[in-house]
């Protein structure tokens, strides 16, 4: 084998020199800076992904606390509403009980006065049936002396006592 002979060193290490710096400035003209640039766009992208990435998550911190804002806003909201209408309605209740009582006071003498009434218009006529039964009762026995006017006296003495 040729490479192996020692007659062939200088020349192989001629080219091998050749060969390895002109690969070495190929390498660091063209394909270094290119693949440098690469990098660099890559970083810078990255870069700017993390950039964005930081503001999304500020606004949604943002978003999430205007939303715990809102949220307790409407829930006093809620609740404010929640008591007015509980005050509201305890009023109703009163106005409509105030109304029932008095409502139940107004039957309640109307009743009383009826009762009264026929508790007059009874006793009335029961004065009456009294003297009548009295008168015959007088009659019937055969007392021919008491007169219907001293059994009335007489019945409203008691009815009066």
């Amino acid at each position: 084998m040729p490479q192996l002979d020692p007659a062939w060193y200088p020349s192989q290490l001629f080219w091998l020199c050749v060969c390895f710096f002109t690969m070495l400035f190929i390498m660091g003209k063209i394909f270094t800076p290119r693949i440098a640039d690469i990098l660099a766009r890559r970083q810078h992208k990255i870069d700017d992904y993390l950039v964005k990435a930081n503001q999304i998550q500020e606004q949604a911190e943002e978003s999430l606390k205007k939303y715990h804002e809102a949220l307790a806003k409407a829930t006093e909201d809620a609740n404010a509403a929640i008591e007015l209408a509980h005050k509201e309605l305890g009023e109703y209740i009163a106005k409509k009980q105030d109304d029932l009582t008095r409502k139940l006071n107004e039957k309640i003498k109307d009743g009383e006065a009826e009762i009264n009434r026929e508790k007059e218009k009874a006793l009335k006529e029961v004065r009456g049936i009294s003297e009548e039964l009295a008168l015959d009762i007088v009659k019937k026995i055969g007392l021919t002396e008491i007169k219907a006017q001293d059994i009335k006296e007489a019945i409203s003495k008691v009815a009066n006592d």
